[in-house]
């Protein structure tokens, strides 16, 4: 019987060993598989890709900002958008004219796949040198993006959002804060329609 029991006792401790090691494989197999499911979700490399192509664009541009001007002045021009490295980064051409004369902005979109963020970085051809960038991501098909900047001898909070994205259309706005983000006042507005084909530049 003590021979029998001490067998018994053997088999439910050679059990439960198995029982426990298909456990700690299926958590080992989960842990495993857990940073792959999140790094998948939140792989932003092809973000801009709706913006790939030749837009014509209509800029309204606030001209004084943050100092309580209300006079805004209208552009009107094409930007085109160059895929760079398989999406991960994009280069943007803008040309417009309007009663403020002609404006030529070029934009550098970079993406960190390690903070899964974008920074988007403009230049003009009137200053030559390019800005502080703003960072941030898409969630649910808007772009908000953000950094920290001088500006007429003050630090202010600058945002850049891209929203009303469709394949042929989608809309860009810059905001600048000064009282910390608790209000914005925004100075700039892209809106781009897709053109169809290059005859389309000329209405």
């Amino acid at each position: 019987m003590n021979c029998a029991k001490y067998l018994r006792r053997c088999f439910l401790l050679c059990s439960l060993v198995v029982a426990l090691h298909g456990l700690a494989q299926q958590n080992s197999d989960a842990t495993k598989a857990k940073p792959q499911e999140t790094a998948t979700q939140q792989d932003g490399q092809h973000d801009f890709d709706f913006d790939i192509g030749t837009w014509k664009t209509h800029v309204s541009r606030l001209q004084r900002p943050l100092t309580g001007s209300s006079t805004w002045v209208e552009l009107d021009g094409t930007t085109v958008v160059r895929k760079v490295w398989d999406g991960r980064a994009n280069l943007a051409e803008l040309e417009a004219d309007g009663p403020s004369g002609h404006l030529e902005v070029l934009s550098l979109r970079l993406y960190d796949p390690q903070a899964h963020q974008w920074s988007l970085n403009t230049s003009n051809s009137r200053g030559g040198t390019i800005s502080v960038p703003t960072v941030g991501e898409f969630k649910n098909g808007r772009g908000e993006f953000f950094d920290t900047e001088p500006f007429n001898g003050r630090s202010i909070l600058v945002r850049n959002v891209w929203s009303d994205i469709t394949p042929d259309s989608c809309r860009f706005e810059q905001s600048f804060s000064d009282d910390g983000g608790k209000t914005w006042e925004v100075n700039w507005i892209a809106v781009d329609t897709r053109l169809k084909d290059e005859s389309d530049k000329a209405h």
